[in-house]
């Protein structure tokens, strides 16, 4: 019997696999041999730009969510400095959505008198979180910067000091983990399977999915749309006469992602706020 080759077996595993891979994708080959290169998870870990393997690694993502950031600043900063009493078109806009975190959060979910104190916060992670989310659908740059979980955990962790810093301001330490671990009017008794529940929703899965929720929503919205214009080069470029019609179908597919992903980016940004309100709201309050 012939000796076997070290890491034959592997190799022809890695073959099997790829031929698996090109039955399932029939799209992936033409009479050219072009290939369709759907998205995948490696857009969202792109190689480094600057100091490679060093603390100060900066790739693709930290450059957008860059971007993001000083954008963000300059229109704030240039809207603040030429402000008018009589309002232009930029200034109404941004007045509009200060208005709207503080009227339609703030003080709807904390009251006017508490939302005094958290309004500023609440603003301003509505808006970079709005900043960071629309970079998804901006031409250059077509990722969004919440899209890797780091930026999500910052920005829950953000929200988890706040609305414990709330509630022991409110409470004191000791008022704040009676009201969040044992809620009144409970037999004592259903304290052995409340109070690791209560802990665990309280300082566990509110932060874990805030961070979640929005990183999942605009890694959904990347690979949805990467798809489609993916798709539209290779049925307008690369494939057969015949299969050209279909890159129609799927810029206009695109171009309604591209239209549904601007309103997710700020619906997430809207849902973060809110749910930061409500557990402070919740943190803050003697009763639940």
């Amino acid at each position: 019997m012939p000796a076997k080759t070290p890491g034959t077996g592997r190799h022809d595993h890695q073959e099997t696999a790829l031929s698996s891979l090109a039955t399932v994708l029939p799209l992936a080959s033409d009479e050219g041999g072009s290939t369709f290169h759907a998205p995948s998870i490696a857009d969202f870990f792109p190689p480094p730009i600057l100091f490679e393997g060093t603390i100060f690694e900066f790739n693709r993502i930290q450059f957008v969510r860059l971007v993001a950031a000083v954008v963000l600043v300059i229109v704030f900063v240039t809207i603040a400095r030429r402000a008018k009493l009589v309002p232009g078109r930029s200034q109404n806009l941004i007045e509009m959505g200060l208005d709207f975190v503080r009227v339609n959060v703030a003080e709807e979910i904390l009251g006017k008198e508490r939302a005094k104190k958290h309004v500023a916060v609440l603003t301003t992670m509505f808006f970079a979180i709005l900043a960071f989310n629309i970079t998804s659908i901006i031409p250059g740059l077509n990722i969004a910067g919440t899209a890797l979980i780091g930026l999500p955990v910052l920005l829950a962790a953000w929200a988890y000091v706040r609305y414990l810093s709330a509630g022991v301001s409110e409470h004191g330490l000791g008022g704040f983990l009676k009201a969040s671990l044992f809620p009144p009017g409970v037999p004592w008794y259903m304290y052995v399977l409340l109070t690791p529940i209560e802990f665990l929703t309280v300082f566990v899965i509110r932060p874990a999915t805030l961070a979640i929720r929005l990183m999942a929503n605009m890694v959904a919205g990347h690979l949805m749309l990467v798809l489609c214009f993916s798709a539209t080069q290779y049925f307008l470029v690369d494939s057969a006469l015949a299969m050209k019609p279909f890159g129609v179908l799927t810029f206009v597919a695109g171009f309604a992602m591209t239209l549904f992903e601007a309103f997710v980016a700020a619906l997430q940004a809207y849902i973060f706020v809110v749910l930061t309100a409500v557990y402070i709201s919740l943190s803050v309050e003697h009763e639940h």
